[in-house]
């Protein structure tokens, strides 16, 4: 099975001054999970390169067990330095995709023509798609078929207003993740802050927060074996 992973290239928090990119355990997570399930997996970005790691995913309180892996796995970082450009992807060369969060890609994702018309690929060649905490936030310009929101009448979740509160992003972020989906007409739900939630509809698969990553990962594993 072969897995495209997809990480920001954003670097900037907002005017803040301060740097964001892609969370680390968001990443590291959902890769060990396929990986170790022999899954080959492809990590593109819009630049290609090195992408931005959000430096309080380093912090220590934000530290797990694939975090601690990941620190210590230089074959891995040596293949992250150097993901692909999404413009040279194609979705027929894989069996899903999974997009890490971190905030990020609530800047360059959600509005990448390159990364909506790859996700609208695969989900209408039927294969499963998988996002998590804010990069469900990558699908607010993604349309079915029909020309309809993706998300619109599907069950959905991805971080909640009062997580992104928690962090005091609210008045920094480009969107409310929770506000959009509701108002694209998705069926938002969210499980307690923090823990892991995961909701699938069909093929699309989305995860609350940093704590659904692995959760998301398995369950796309196993839409994938289905």
């Amino acid at each position: 099975m072969k897995v495209l992973m997809v990480l920001t290239s954003h670097s900037e928090l907002g005017n803040t001054g301060e740097k964001t990119g892609f969370w680390i355990e968001e990443f590291a997570a959902p890769y060990y999970v396929m990986a170790d399930a022999g899954v080959e997996i492809t990590i593109a970005s819009p630049k290609g390169g090195q992408p931005p790691i959000d430096p309080k995913s380093d912090a220590p309180d934000a530290q797990t067990d694939a975090t601690k892996r990941f620190k210590a796995d230089e074959e891995l970082k040596t293949k992250l330095s150097d993901t692909v450009k999404l413009d040279d992807v194609n979705e027929a060369d894989f069996d899903a995709v999974f997009y890490p969060g971190g905030h990020g890609p609530l800047w360059d994702l959600a509005n990448d023509e390159r990364s909506i018309s790859l996700i609208e690929s695969f989900y209408n060649a039927e294969k499963p798609v998988a996002f998590v905490c804010h990069a469900p936030g990558v699908l607010i310009k993604v349309k079915d078929q029909n020309g309809d929101p993706l998300v619109k009448g599907k069950e959905v979740t991805g971080f909640s207003n009062t997580e992104e509160e928690a962090v005091k992003l609210t008045d920094v972020v480009p969107f409310l993740l929770e506000d959009e989906f509701k108002k694209l007409g998705g069926h938002y739900s969210k499980g307690a802050d923090w823990s892991s939630y995961v909701k699938k509809d069909g093929l699309l698969i989305t995860g609350q927060n940093p704590g659904s990553s692995e959760e998301a990962a398995e369950v796309l594993l196993k839409a994938l074996e289905d």
